[in-house]
């Protein structure tokens, strides 16, 4: 039996305006413990805003967080899965799209999030495909580090 998104995500998604300061956004990570935010647009996901974000196109650049925008900074293209999509069909889409977090969308409504880390933590059938995932291309070095960890 193959495993669905549906199986391992995450149900509580914290999203965030995308016309909010990314400070606000940063308290609401901290405050929740989590590494990153969907960003919606008068009640749509159009983004995504993450860790990796927030060290890159504010911390690197001195951006000032409380005047920079989290449209500004956010990742777009929002790139989605389906709860009803294979677990292994969905680690192919994060390798090919070089993603960590895949936020999960039925019928236009935020549902779920995985991350490569839930995938790699839960099963160990998905540390084979993992690894022969990234035998098959070169990966981005945050990618490497989780499946370093994960994955031997």
């Amino acid at each position: 039996m193959m495993l669905k998104v549906e199986d391992i995500m995450v149900e509580d998604v914290i999203t965030v305006d995308s016309d909010v300061p990314v400070m606000e956004a940063v308290k609401l990570m901290n405050e929740n413990e989590i590494g990153c935010l969907v960003v919606t647009r008068r009640g749509k996901n159009v983004g995504i805003i993450t860790e990796r974000d927030l060290l890159k196109r504010i911390i690197a650049k001195l951006r000032d967080p409380t005047k920079t925008k989290v449209r500004q900074i956010m990742t777009k293209p929002l790139i989605i899965g389906d709860p009803d999509m294979d677990l292994e069909d969905a680690t192919k889409l994060m390798f090919r799209r070089n993603i960590k977090k895949l936020p999960v969308i039925e019928g236009g409504n935020l549902v779920g999030l995985v991350s490569l880390t839930d995938i790699a933590r839960f099963q160990p059938q998905m540390m084979k495909i993992l690894k022969r995932l990234s035998a098959q291309q070169a990966l981005p070095k945050r990618l490497q580090k989780v499946l370093g960890y994960y994955v031997v």
